[in-house]
Formats: C-alpha cells, structure tokens, sequence
C-alpha cells in the first residue's frame, strides 16, 4: 500500500513538472522569437549606419580629391630620379612633400636634392621624435621648401603651404594615397598630385581610386600651367548631409 502511495506521489510530481516546464516553454518561446526578432533589427541597422557612415566619408574624400589635380607618369624606376629633377626645375611650388617608401630611399633622394641646390629636408621614423618635431617646425616656418618623408610624416601634421604632392613611390594602398595626395591644397590652394607608376601593380590602385572616388587621375603633360594648382578658394554648404560645392572663384 505504501510503495503504491509513493508510486502515485512520484507521477503526480513528474506532470506537475513537466506542466510547469510546457508552460514556462509556452512564456520562453514567443520572448525568444522576439530576442531573434531584434537582434536581427540590431544587425540590419548596425550595417545600414556603417554603409550611411561610409557612403558620408566616401563623399567627404571625393570632395577632397575633386579639389585637387592628379596626374601619374609612367616611367621606369631606374628614370625616377631624373625625373623628379627635371619636373623640380619646371614647376611652381610654394613647398613641396615628396613622400618615398624606405627610410634609406628618403635619406639618399634628400641628399641628391640638397647636393643638386634645392632646399630640402627628411623626416622618417628612424630620427629621433625630438629631432622629428624640430625638423617640421622648421618646414612648417619654410626654412625649407622640400621635405622627403615616409608615410610617417602624413601621420605627423600637415603644412598649410604644401601646394605639391610627389609620391616617389606608389602607396601601399588606398587609405595611404589618400593621406599623402590630400596634404597638398590647403590654404585654399587648389593643389597638385603626381605619381610615379612603374608597373601594374602601381596602375591598379589607380584604377581602383579612380574608380570608387568617381575621379580622373591622368597622365601628365609635359607642360602644367601653374594656374591650375595655385590659389583656388571656394566655399562648401552642407546640405541633406551632403557637401555640395557651390561657389568658387580665383
């Protein structure tokens, strides 16, 4: 009689369990499907900021680079330095960034600058930060008017009378391209970008800023008409979050 009593117990408290699991499944179920609901919800609008914040930088940058004129020149890398002699000899600068991909290839291009009678200056990560900071100060104060630098000095601070942009050596990428060839132009400058292309390679990043900046990167000419990258001042409103260039004159 008892084990039937225990028996009986132990099966009453088995369903009692088991409703009490279906009915804390029936309260679970619809908070998950909503739990998945909004995360779901969380997802789509994360990515759809992350396109509006791109679609909004993107449309900044390509402002930048409309401001500015960009022009490539094929050549073999062994005429790099020739090159760059003849085109210094020809255009008007105020000051000039010449930007190399090596620290020995900034330190030996300085010092054929300097041996050929320009005034010229290095900076890259090898000299000491104290020396660094010096040495932008006094680019910045146009005791020099040509710097030669790594990718270390677009990180650094930009210079207000940098109408020129040389990149010796092709950037390594994009984001880089853009870093180097948007230090020329301030001031109201209208600025001048030149890159060196010597191989596929070189042409792809190119083609491949030309292509999702909606900008023309063409070949230079033998003659660049100063008026073309000297002072340009214009004005931008913001309108709907988008820049809009609206008014400029010389």
């Amino acid at each position: 009689m008892c084990v039937f009593f225990f028996a009986s117990v132990a099966i009453a408290n088995d369903n009692q369990v088991q409703q009490q699991q279906q009915q804390q499944q029936q309260i679970n179920d619809p908070l998950i499907a909503c739990l998945e609901k909004l995360t779901n919800a969380i997802e789509k609008i994360d990515a759809h900021m992350g396109q509006m914040n791109q679609y909004h930088i993107d449309n900044q940058i390509k402002l930048k680079l409309r401001g500015l004129h960009q022009h490539y020149i094929k050549l073999r890398k062994n005429d790099k330095r020739r090159k760059l002699i003849d085109l210094l000899g020809k255009l008007k600068f105020d000051q000039l960034v010449i930007f190399v991909k090596s620290t020995s290839r900034c330190t030996a291009l300085c010092k054929l600058l300097t041996e050929q009678g320009f005034s010229a200056i290095e900076i890259h990560y090898e000299i000491p930060q104290e020396q660094r900071l010096a040495r932008c100060k006094e680019f910045k104060e146009c005791q020099k008017r040509i710097l030669v630098a790594t990718n270390l000095f677009e990180r650094d601070m930009g210079i207000d009378r940098v109408n020129i942009v040389f990149n010796y050596d092709m950037p390594e990428d994009i984001d880089t391209y853009l870093r180097q060839v948007t230090r020329a132009g301030r001031l109201g400058t209208k600025g001048l970008a030149i890159t060196y292309v010597v191989n596929e390679s070189d042409a792809a990043i190119l083609i491949e800023i030309q292509s999702r900046f909606e900008v023309q990167i063409t070949e230079m000419s033998d003659e660049i008409n100063a008026d073309t990258y000297s002072k340009y001042f214009f004005k931008i409103y913001l309108y709907s979050n988008n820049f809009l260039l609206v008014e400029s004159r010389r």
